[in-house]
């Protein structure tokens, strides 16, 4: 079977394989409601139309380098997520980011040369096989209602992605960006724990943006999924206070 670029794949992927009729006839998907996946990861890529409904769970936060983008911080450390167990076994009521959800799936360029994205998959993972149960991704040599759906996901998700790039163009554009710190202070523990290494939107620099300027975002709704980040941060020490309960306190700095 032919295989897509393997180099620099997205969090979660560890191979990629192009969805065709040929090699992959009879093959079928599942549906779980367990995300062992996700377990190791502390944060994971959001969109902006996420904002609203991730910033009642997670802190929003932005990366650091070359073309931050949002992240919803699941735990404080590398390898710690407090919402997520070992087995995969999401906490109830939880919002679960479009990013988890489009897992084994994305859109992904077969050749670097092309500006065509075809569905493709990861084989690694046991969502997708040659199984006697499960959803038929195709019908004779076309495919399923359910590989359309699955391609309609995926497709919704490059357009919110391409609307997330202009959202973080526009912050930049007015330097709101900045590097972020949280101190937080343990009982018993005379050092805080200070969790840095993260993006937030600098609260100061936003009270100076041009009347007209904040009309349009407003306008636009852009100025709501400033202030869903901003209030989101609140969040930081329940994870804090997660991560405590779980036996995997941070070490203080």
């Amino acid at each position: 079977m032919a295989t897509a670029p393997q180099a620099n794949l997205p969090v979660f992927y560890q191979v990629l394989m192009p969805l065709n009729s040929r090699d992959h006839a009879t093959w079928k998907s599942r549906t779980t409601d367990k995300a062992p996946w996700l377990a190791g990861f502390h944060a994971v890529p959001l969109t902006v139309e996420e904002f609203p409904a991730a910033a009642r769970h997670f802190p929003i936060i932005f990366s650091t380098g070359e073309n931050p983008v949002p992240l919803a911080l699941m735990g404080l450390n590398e390898g710690v997520n407090v919402f997520v167990d070992a087995e995969g076994t999401v906490a109830e009521n939880l919002y679960v980011p479009a990013y988890v959800r489009r897992y084994p799936f994305l859109l992904a360029k077969l050749t670097a040369e092309s500006d065509e994205l075809s569905l493709c998959f990861d084989p690694t993972t046991d969502l997708v096989g040659d199984f006697a149960e499960g959803a038929p991704l195709f019908e004779g040599d076309q495919p399923s209602e359910n590989t359309k759906a699955l391609l309609g996901f995926c497709e919704q998700f490059e357009q919110a992605g391409a609307k997330t790039q202009v959202f973080v163009q526009e912050l930049e554009k007015h330097k709101l960006l900045m590097d972020g710190e949280v101190a937080i202070q343990q009982d018993g523990i005379e050092q805080p724990f200070v969790y840095r290494g993260f993006q937030m939107i600098d609260q100061a620099k936003l009270q100076d943006v041009r009347g007209d300027v904040l009309r349009g975002w407003n306008q636009s709704g852009l100025l709501p999924l400033l202030y869903a980040h901003l209030f989101s941060l609140d969040l930081i020490r329940e994870i804090f206070g997660r991560q405590v309960r779980l036996g995997k306190l941070p070490t203080p700095v």
